[in-house]
């Protein structure tokens, strides 16, 4: 077991795999062409190859500067969490707002509070959550902040993210104490545990997994942003991750989260 904060700045002894045995990656049906498959797969070869800091499926905190930084606000991102999750049962699982997240979780066990999310602004949450977008949107090439509720119970299965151009950045907000068996993250062959306040950096186009067998809800800020690479893996990165707000499953969850955000500001602040 590895602690959140240790990391591996190592380079991934085998290749990383290009899906998850027995799971699809999680890509809609308009993106599936035969030419934007291609140009994806061509894309993930590049930023593999170029990549700045190897391509460990955990990384090393001390190769981003800026976490400290982060970590620092922490409390303040912390405080600003809290009055949501008085709420809690009004928030929405993922996979109703973003529907390609059905392919791995389908019950009510997993929650969520959107800020940003590839070049879409949450306006009304982040005049909730101030602070949490002051601090994170430093990170450079932040794509998404979200809060990542996970309630008592849930247990995501192993899978693999979409693309390879973007690192998962996690910072504890709510960690229950338990032991890996009972609550930890799985990224390829490493199980992590989070810790409040601090940041876990890791691949998940590695094969990975998540659980919390407790009987408290664990939440971390949940953070996407542009996996440092070379040229010429940069611009072509660069290029993809700009046009991701253009997909249809970037719109159709813009859509989605507009309708529950006005419900949910229209019927009270967030803090009561």
């Amino acid at each position: 077991m590895k602690d959140m904060n240790a990391g591996s700045p190592a380079e991934a002894k085998a290749s990383q795999a290009f899906k998850t045995d027995g799971i699809n990656a999680m890509e809609r049906p308009s993106l599936s062409s035969r030419l934007m498959t291609r140009l994806i797969k061509w894309a993930e070869a590049l930023n593999y190859r170029y990549a700045v800091n190897g391509n460990p499926p955990v990384y090393d905190t001390a190769d981003f500067p800026w976490v400290k930084e982060l970590e620092a606000a922490a409390p303040a991102i912390r405080a600003e969490l809290l009055p949501v999750l008085q709420r809690q049962s009004e928030l929405p699982n993922f996979h109703d707002i973003s529907s390609e997240v059905k392919a791995i979780s389908t019950d009510s066990h997993w929650k969520t509070f959107f800020i940003y999310a590839y070049g879409l602004k949450s306006a009304r949450n982040i005049a909730t959550c101030p602070e949490t977008w002051k601090a994170t949107r430093k990170i450079p090439g932040v794509r998404a902040v979200i809060f990542s509720i996970f309630e008592p119970g849930k247990h995501l299965p192993p899978h693999r993210g979409p693309y390879n151009g973007v690192l998962r950045l996690h910072v504890g907000m709510v960690v229950p104490e338990a032991g890996p068996e009972d609550l930890a993250i799985r990224v390829r062959d490493q199980v992590c545990q989070w810790k409040e306040g601090k940041a876990l950096i890791f691949d998940d186009a590695y094969d990975h997994e998540a659980w919390n067998h407790t009987d408290k809800t664990r939440v971390v800020l949940f953070v996407d942003f542009a996996k440092p690479t070379r040229f010429p893996a940069r611009l072509i990165n660069w290029a993809l991750l700009n046009l991701a707000i253009f997909t249809p499953f970037i719109r159709e969850a813009s859509e989605k989260h507009k309708e529950w955000e006005s419900r949910f500001h229209d019927d009270g602040s967030a803090g009561g």
